[in-house]
């Protein structure tokens, strides 16, 4: 039944070096089975033992025992499926594995780590023939129409059947528009050469300090005309008289719309507050506790901030004692008050030349927390930066025309531009990054009465507006920021589009007040 019966012996092999291969054996000779006619293949049984060859030892034992009784089955020792045990073995065998899981007995690990670690290349031995190689070759390349093709190559499908992608383009135009459009209309924007529309302001008090102009969140216009308070409806165009006190020593010199836009603060020459509502125009509330003419008020939620001579007093409008806490830091008449866009600090300048930050939550013990003394002149002109919270704008009397910017988190002056001319009011730009200025009095005939825009941070003057024949006392800007009212002591209320056009993002809002309003003088 055997034609050559042959035991593999123990044999001794040495490293044949750190390129040689870690499996080298030395094989007498092998076992060549070959069945005769009457071989009954499931009555034989073999007997296999190896032990696995590792690449740094200097012997190898493997061994090889075939049984010699034919009659019994072949049977595996348990550690057949040892990855130790099949991997070196000179007889292959056809293993049953599971199909999905990965046999790592039928592994040479060993060589694949030596291939992934050495710098070695090491030859491939192709075994397959030319004709083989020719018909492999073509399947991979040519389709089944026998054009040429790869695979694993990505072709994106057309973008006309392709819904999404064509989507995204026409998104991608889109904003890509929008941007362009955005540039253009920053480039386009100017000046206007002319006010929209003029407004008569008869008997209009030519005084640096009052305060006695506010345009609310109701889109009405407050407006002090001598010792009579006016209302303005840009709508309608209604006109509304709210107010007539019996003395022109007792006339409005401070107006504030609360931040709702529901109750309207009038102070008066006389020290005392009265507090109206906007719905019916009835008085609501009277505010004493100055003693001197409140020159300006500021509302912060339900807590009105006013100030008189040397004092700033915060009001609680809900209780009948309404006396919150007195601050007193000015050594003069405190001529301009602002609360920050956040609520938690107060701004507030004095004709001591003298600007003062303070906080909410400090304000019962009467502590600032800047003081800025940079000005040489009064401050009346105050404005928080819409878009930098933390960066106030002040603006100085005629001895000091300086607009200074303020980092009231650091106390320190961002930047300080002279405008050579009295400053009396200023007012962001809500859309783009600029700031307008309202001059009285200076030395230099084209400097006074004048509107100045200025670009923001670099503070590089963009124009003039030159309307106005007597100093501008008061600046306004409706609720949408599009439209600026300034009022001057040539008794004339002026309207000017200088904010507008606003950016694509806020297109959709228009401003009430637009470029085809027509005089009413």
């Amino acid at each position: 039944m055997y034609k050559d019966r042959w035991r593999i012996i123990n044999q001794s092999t040495k490293t044949l070096g750190k390129n040689a291969s870690s499996n080298s054996l030395v094989l007498l000779r092998h076992s060549v089975y070959k069945p005769s006619s009457r071989t009954n293949f499931m009555n034989t049984k073999k007997v296999l033992s190896s032990s696995r060859i590792h690449p740094h030892s200097h012997t190898q034992n493997m061994k090889l025992e075939l049984n010699p009784d034919p009659l019994t089955d072949w049977k595996l020792q348990s550690d057949w499926y040892s990855p130790t045990r099949l991997h070196n073995s000179p007889v292959q065998y056809d293993f049953p594995g599971d199909r999905f899981i990965p046999n790592r007995s039928l592994m040479d690990l060993d060589q694949a780590s030596t291939l992934l670690t050495s710098r070695t290349n090491y030859p491939t031995k192709c075994n397959f023939s030319a004709e083989y190689r020719r018909i492999m070759e073509g399947n991979l390349t040519l389709d089944s129409e026998g054009r040429p093709f790869r695979m694993l190559v990505f072709r994106g499908s057309p973008k006309s059947s392709r819904k999404s992608i064509r989507y995204i383009d026409e998104i991608r135009r889109s904003d890509e528009e929008n941007f362009r459009n955005k540039n253009h209309i920053n480039q386009q924007r100017k000046l206007p050469k002319k006010e929209t529309k003029i407004l008569d302001a008869p008997s209009i008090r030519d005084d640096f300090y009052m305060n006695a102009m506010d345009w609310g969140k109701n889109n009405i216009l407050a407006i002090a005309l001598g010792r009579e308070l006016y209302l303005w409806n840009p709508v309608n165009e209604g006109i509304h008289r709210m107010l007539k006190t019996e003395s022109l020593n007792n006339c409005p010199s401070s107006i504030s719309w609360s931040q709702d836009g529901k109750t309207l603060a009038v102070g008066l020459s006389r020290s005392q507050i009265q507090l109206f509502d906007s719905q019916t125009c009835k008085l609501i509330k009277r505010i004493d506790g100055h003693h001197a003419m409140v020159g300006a008020t500021s509302w912060n939620g339900h807590i009105l901030t006013s100030g008189s001579s040397k004092a700033i007093l915060n009001h609680d409008v809900r209780v009948r004692n309404s006396l919150v806490s007195c601050l007193k830091g000015h050594r003069s008449q405190v001529c301009g008050l602002k609360w920050s866009n956040t609520g938690n600090l107060l701004a507030s300048g004095g004709d001591d030349n003298i600007v003062y930050i303070w906080e909410a939550s400090r304000m019962s013990s009467s502590r600032f927390v800047h003081r800025f003394t940079n000005h040489v002149a009064a401050v009346k002109a105050l404005a928080w930066c819409p878009y930098n919270f933390e960066v106030l704008a002040s603006g100085g009397g005629t001895n000091d025309g300086c607009i200074k910017l303020w980092d009231t988190q650091q106390g320190t002056c961002i930047n300080s531009v002279s405008t050579e001319a009295q400053i009396c009011a200023l007012e962001w730009n809500r859309h783009y990054k600029e700031i307008v200025s309202a001059h009285g009095y200076s030395t230099h005939d084209e400097r006074k009465n004048n509107l100045s825009l200025w670009r923001y941070p670099s503070m590089v003057k963009a124009g003039d507006l030159t309307s106005h024949s007597a100093r501008v006392l008061q600046l306004a800007q409706n609720p949408d920021g599009l439209t600026l009212v300034s009022a001057s002591a040539d008794e004339t209320l002026r309207l000017w589009e200088i904010f507008g056009p606003p950016p694509p993002s806020k297109r959709p809002y228009s401003s009430i007040l637009s470029l085809n309003s027509s005089s009413i003088r």
